[in-house]
């Protein structure tokens, strides 16, 4: 069971490492368009690259971002539920796995559909659409394995994967 958590921490970290240097492409694409810019030179499709920077970096993020507490939680009302709190935790990650796992099903779906259809983007790039829709699909097919896992590791041990944010711990005492 030990390698399974590690394969999966390790997953959700390197999902965290390519978001970060998505981040890091997002700034070069500008500086590279701002120095095209200030050079008389064109760098045409450089908001459409970094829009497809901006979806990798959101979709890779998502995972990690739940297994260290960044998300948006419904805290409040958990800790409001005081005993019956497993049960709340319970219907948020079975509703939010189901959810992913529908978004991830249809991502999927989209990014073959552009692939066979040769689909391409209405931008200067022309770039097919299934190259950022990859991105797409791999983050939510991600967010929902994180998802599944915590449901499933909630359901066996009464614990999840996710850290406490330290302003909800800060706040708590």
């Amino acid at each position: 069971m030990t390698a399974i958590r590690r394969t999966l921490d390790t997953l959700y970290t390197a999902g965290g490492v390519i978001a970060a240097l998505f981040t890091v492409l997002i700034l070069l694409i500008i500086v590279a368009q701002m120095v095209a810019r200030w050079t008389g030179q064109v760098f045409p499709g450089a908001t459409d690259y970094a829009g497809y920077c901006m979806a990798g970096a959101s979709f890779f993020a998502f995972a990690y971002a739940l297994n260290h507490g960044t998300h948006i939680r419904v805290s409040i009302a958990l800790n409001a539920m005081g005993r019956f709190r497993r049960w709340g935790e319970t219907f948020c990650f079975a509703v939010g796995a189901a959810t992913t796992t529908f978004l991830a099903r249809y991502a999927i779906k989209v990014t073959q559909e552009s692939y066979k259809f040769k689909d391409v983007s209405q931008g200067q790039d022309a770039t097919p659409l299934w190259i950022p829709q990859v991105l797409m699909a791999v983050g939510a097919v991600l967010l929902a394995i994180a998802f599944w896992d915590n449901l499933i590791r909630l359901l066996a041990t009464g614990g999840t994967n996710v850290r406490e944010d330290l302003v909800d711990q800060s706040h708590a005492e």
